[in-house]
């Protein structure tokens, strides 16, 4: 199973405790594929660095993890779902470039409320949990 995994639950992921960290590990275990784009490693790497004062080699380090147990891939359309806030798109447009059948987000404004985008599932972290555990 191919998962986007939005720029939030990865930052969580890597600064908390809790269902993102644990979803992570469950993608580094090979459990599902994780897939993301050009435009989250960027995203994670702004956020890390401007919100949580990470260093940069520590952040560098960090997306070559990421890139080494995800696949990335590259978008090649641009959609204009999210009116509200356009950079959102961006994690659809990986969820089609990637053949995702999930995107797990914790953008409850934006992204979990649209639930479906052309047959991905979008799924906040505790719901996809839910799943890989049914």
């Amino acid at each position: 199973m191919r998962v986007v995994f939005d720029t939030n639950v990865i930052v969580s992921a890597l600064t908390f405790d809790g269902t993102p960290r644990r979803l992570l590990n469950l993608a580094r275990h090979g459990r599902f594929q994780l897939v993301l784009s050009p435009f989250i490693l960027k995203e994670i790497s702004r956020v890390l660095t401007k919100k949580f004062g990470w260093e940069a080699k520590t952040v560098i380090m960090t997306i070559q993890k990421l890139s080494s147990i995800a696949n990335v891939a590259e978008p090649d359309i641009r959609i204009n779902v999210i009116k509200s806030d356009e950079a959102d798109n961006r994690i659809l447009e990986c969820g089609i470039a990637g053949d995702a059948a999930l995107i797990v987000s914790g953008d409850t404004k934006h992204i979990l409320p649209i639930k479906n985008y052309q047959g991905i599932k979008i799924l906040s972290p505790i719901g996809f949990l839910s799943v890989l555990e049914s």
